[in-house]
C-alpha cells in the first residue's frame, strides 16, 4: 500500500509519477523500497489519471446514498428472532466449513 500513498502523495504534490520518485517517497516514510513493487505501480497507473478516479469514486459514492433513518416502512416485515440453540448451531456449522479448507 504504501508505493499506492507514494504516487497519491507525488500526484497531490503536481510530481511525476516514476519508480525513482516512488522509491524515495517509500525511503522517506522509512520503508526499505522494493523497485519491482515501485515498478508495477508505475506500469499500472499510465495513462491514468489519479485526480479524475478520485473524483469519479466519490461521485459514485454520492450517487447511492445510504438510507436515511427513521420509522421503519409500513410494508417492513419485522425481524425473525433467533433462538440460542439455532445461533450455536449456525457457530458449529462455519467452524466445520472452515476446518474443510484446511483439511
Amino acid at each position: 500500500m504504501e508505493y499506492v500513498y507514494a504516487a497519491l502523495l507525488l500526484d497531490e504534490a503536481g510530481k511525476e509519477i516514476d519508480e525513482k520518485s516512488i522509491i524515495e517517497v517509500v525511503k522517506a516514510a522509512g520503508f526499505s523500497p522494493d523497485e519491482a513493487k515501485a515498478k508495477a505501480v508505475v506500469e499500472s497507473l499510465k495513462g491514468v489519471s489519479i485526480k479524475d478516479v478520485i473524483k469519479n469514486a466519490q461521485s459514485m459514492h454520492v450517487a447511492a446514498p445510504a438510507p436515511a433513518g427513521g420509522a421503519p416502512h409500513a410494508e417492513a416485515k419485522p425481524k425473525e428472532e433467533k433462538q440460542p440453540a439455532e445461533e450455536a448451531k449456525s457457530e458449529e456449522e462455519a467452524a466445520g466449513g472452515l476446518a474443510s479448507l484446511f483439511g
